[in-house]
């Protein structure tokens, strides 16, 4: 029997009734639902423009793919690009798929994020662009990052599928690069049954996104756009002009309907996250043999990291048994260290900036619980009282 599960449903008759709009409205490929929900996407986040997709996935494939499509291409074959190396899988193959060197950097051990000064002796001549992830709802520490490429042309992007709501320096996380990737998964802050959105204020990569969301055509490029210009002024002309090698990623319209009522309640969801996560904190924060994900800006509590500090009397396989035997669902802290697939690395370009110790000690010793948007006071309660 769950007795604390991963993840709970955030919907409601709000969502139901959604759903049958679109039902009722025979229309289901991506309409007006998912343009006003990224319009309100767009104004939540602060961000100029905002394109949604089907998943957080292709969310990460499109930022990608469009740096190689504007007019002066901001990435090339080749060229470099930095990664922590624990994220999720399709954090990186966009990278592969492109042709990218990616270079893998160790993981703070306390914030769970890029380590920092390793990341400062891995960026070199060749580093063209830094992909950050905000892992488990904790940001990244922009501030810092910034100001190690200050003076270098390199491109910062975030992949914050995992910390929707998350700020740091009053700033939402997925705006402090040139784009930022978003997830509405299940288990995420907020579902749409799959979904995901990318952010930018750039008006050309805008452009570049709305045409390879949906085949490379023209069809839903503004008249006056950075990818072809001028638009034919009749609509049959653009039916099927196709100007970019695109895909078709596009939400269904019922995601978007969705959407447009999660988001409303996307403040209050994090507002009961961080709510659990001072509890949490409360009582995990001094415990004898488990450290707990070091908190930078204001994390909006994906989950909870557990990790057996280096004196525990007790593996995590076995405390993963007396998590399951007690009913508590848990998993590893993403992929753990990413470099141990090498299976799927041999068709990666890539190399390793010093040494990884850090990832390969949460791959072996982390594991995370589940935090919802509701009150999991005896959640938590229960849980230290196993782990006691």
């Amino acid at each position: 029997m769950i007795k604390f599960p991963l993840a709970s449903s955030t919907w409601d008759e709000k969502e139901l009734n959604a759903i049958q709009g679109v039902i009722d409205s025979n229309m289901y490929t991506m309409g007006s639902s998912v343009k006003q929900y990224e319009k309100d996407f767009a104004e939540f986040f602060g961000s100029k423009y905002a394109v949604m997709v089907s998943s957080g996935s292709t969310a990460n494939l499109l930022m990608i793919a469009a740096l190689f499509f504007t007019k002066a291409a901001r990435l090339k074959r080749g060229d470099e690009v930095i990664v922590p190396a624990v994220s999720w899988s399709t954090t990186y193959f966009p990278l592969q798929q492109y042709g990218l060197k990616v270079k893998f950097v160790d993981i703070d051990k306390k914030t769970l994020n890029l380590d920092l000064k390793k990341l400062e002796t891995a960026i070199t001549d060749n580093t063209k662009a830094i992909l950050t992830v905000n892992l488990l709802g904790n940001p990244n520490d922009f501030e810092a990052i910034n100001s190690l490429i200050k003076d270098k042309n390199i491109i910062l992007l975030e992949d914050n599928c995992e910390s929707m709501g998350a700020t740091f320096g009053g700033k939402q996380a997925g705006t402090h690069g040139l784009m930022g990737t978003f997830s509405s998964f299940f288990s995420h802050h907020i579902a749409t049954m799959e979904g995901g959105c990318v952010i930018t204020d750039d008006e050309e990569l805008y452009h570049v996104l709305l045409c390879m969301r949906a085949h490379g055509w023209t069809r839903n490029l503004p008249e006056f756009n950075k990818v072809t210009g001028q638009k034919s002024s009749e609509p049959f002309e653009e039916s099927f002009k196709f100007v970019l090698p695109g895909y078709n990623v596009r939400p269904l319209e019922m995601s978007g309907a969705i959407g447009i009522e999660q988001l409303k309640k996307l403040p209050g969801f994090i507002d009961m996250r961080r709510k659990n996560a001072e509890l949490f904190i409360k009582l995990f924060s001094e415990h004898e043999y488990i450290d707990i994900q070091r908190e930078t800006g204001k994390s909006s509590w994906f989950g909870f990291a557990l990790i057996l500090k280096e004196n525990a009397k007790i593996s995590r396989e076995q405390l993963v048994k007396k998590l399951f035997e007690a009913g508590v669902e848990c998993r590893p802290i993403v992929t753990g260290n990413f470099l141990k697939n090498t299976e799927v690395l041999k068709y990666f370009d890539y190399c390793v900036a010093g040494d990884v110790t850090n990832a390969e000690y949460i791959d072996k010793h982390g594991l995370f619980v589940g935090n919802h948007q509701v009150d999991l006071s005896n959640e938590i309660n229960y849980l230290h009282e196993i782990l006691s």
